[in-house]
């Protein structure tokens, strides 16, 4: 074991630099999933439309993460197949993103524009951003990198939800920005997202493809038959799997904030500190969670997360019901927030963990592809989540989303107990040289 820490160590500093782009996701996501059901709750009222509208980023990266991921496997430019997308997309989502707020104050047409903007860019990106650390991260430390990528992301949401929502009650006039109050960390976020794009490119060097006839360049249909296809389904079921627990994850995101804000009543500042407690728990575990699976195996970490996951959304459901009152609007708040600690903790065990599963299956020329798959599946699940749970809410209340999560964890269990590929020891036929 040591001698694998001392082999990761040395790929450290280059995963924390790669990491500035799951900070940037990080920073946004929390933001977006806390205050776009708001803003969209000032001109709709049924949370299922609400819940519906929150998909369109999921739509759009069902179709453009695959390609966009298939696209940066085959480009070949001086600095690099992932970095032209990254330089390109990432600032103009930092600039639609600004620019939310600002639309909800206009209009409703305003807001979707550029909200519309907004995830076409960012689901754009996402791909080359999440392809760039099996780039060049062997695979057998790709736990331990995921982890490390993934705290960059928590430490995103961090700063998102502890410094930049608390400004949402800022009430002064700036030049150009007008009105602080309730839009301020949206163009501070912006401006964060710039100065990683910054960082990124000035200290990220990816691997070079001079030689580019040596590398295996799979199209995207093959690739998908091949995974269909072949004797041992582990790829299958693994996405099968985690279609089911991004369906509960999903399923409960776009609505914890309007909960806070609707039942316990918490004022917009304090909307975003449920998500800020699982931020915190993936900032102080994702490390540690790579480390772990490499001892334990990364299936046995998944299946005895998604167990644990069951339970704390099971106690959620009980949060969030009428009998749960005797404990006070201020207990129960607090009570959400110790659940969803002990939530993030489990949840970026599997995070950390299913993704290098996926690339162990992979070569180098389909990690991009196997990367596409992951967010296809992902994000279809994002997609039919929202819609369900809003329409939860406004048929049974907010534990009818709890109970739907816990099912759905327990659905994934069930599918990662057919894995039997995937782990750290194997031979991993995308690891990088």
């Amino acid at each position: 074991m040591s001698s694998e820490k001392k082999g990761f160590r040395k790929y450290l500093g280059l995963t924390f630099l790669i990491g500035f782009g799951f900070f940037t996701m990080g920073l946004m996501d929390i933001l977006y999933d806390t205050y776009l059901p708001i803003f969209l709750g000032n001109y709709i009222s049924k949370n299922w439309i609400v819940g519906s509208l929150m998909t369109l980023d999921n739509l759009l990266a069902v179709f453009l993460i695959p390609f966009v991921s298939l696209w940066s496997d085959n480009t070949r430019t001086r600095i690099g197949r992932r970095m032209p997308f990254i330089i390109v997309l990432l600032p103009l989502t930092a600039v639609c993103f600004a620019l939310v707020p600002y639309a909800a104050r206009d209009s409703l047409v305003s807001l979707l524009l550029v909200v519309f903007g907004l995830n076409l860019f960012k689901q754009g990106v996402r791909g080359p951003v999440v392809a760039l650390m099996p780039d060049t991260i062997p695979g057998e430390f790709r736990s331990e990198a995921n982890g490390v990528i993934n705290t960059m992301g928590a430490l995103g949401a961090i700063i998102s939800t502890l410094g930049l929502a608390r400004l949402m009650g800022l009430d002064m006039v700036l030049p150009v920005l007008g009105s602080t109050k309730n839009a301020i960390p949206f163009p501070i976020a912006g401006l964060f997202v710039i100065l990683a794009v910054i960082l990124l490119f000035s200290f990220v060097r990816e691997k070079s493809h001079d030689d580019s006839s040596k590398e295996e360049k799979v199209p995207l249909i093959k690739s998908l038959k091949a995974v269909a296809g072949e004797k041992d389904k582990s790829a299958l079921w693994i996405l099968l799997s985690l279609f089911f627990w991004f369906l509960g994850y999903q399923g409960i995101l776009p609505f914890i904030g309007k909960f806070s804000v609707e039942v316990l009543h918490s004022s917009s500042s304090n909307a975003s500190l449920p998500a800020s407690a699982v931020a915190i728990a993936q900032l102080i575990f994702a490390i540690p969670s790579g480390y772990v699976a490499h001892r334990l195996g990364r299936r046995k970490a998944i299946r005895t997360s998604l167990i644990v996951l069951s339970v704390i959304l099971a106690v959620g459901a009980f949060i969030s019901s009428p009998m749960a009152e005797v404990l006070g609007t201020a207990g129960r708040f607090y009570a959400l927030l110790g659940i969803m600690f002990v939530y993030g903790i489990f949840w970026i065990t599997i995070i950390t963990n299913s993704f290098p599963m996926l690339w162990q299956m992979a070569s180098f020329g389909t990690i991009g592809v196997y990367t596409g798959l992951y967010y296809t599946f992902s994000q279809t699940a994002a997609i039919t989540s929202p819609p369900l749970t809003g329409a939860l809410i406004d048929l049974v209340g907010y534990p009818g989303i709890f109970v739907f999560a816990t099912l759905c964890m327990l659905v994934a269990w069930f599918f990662m107990g057919k894995v039997k590929k995937g782990e750290a020891g194997e031979a991993a036929a995308g690891q990088a040289s």
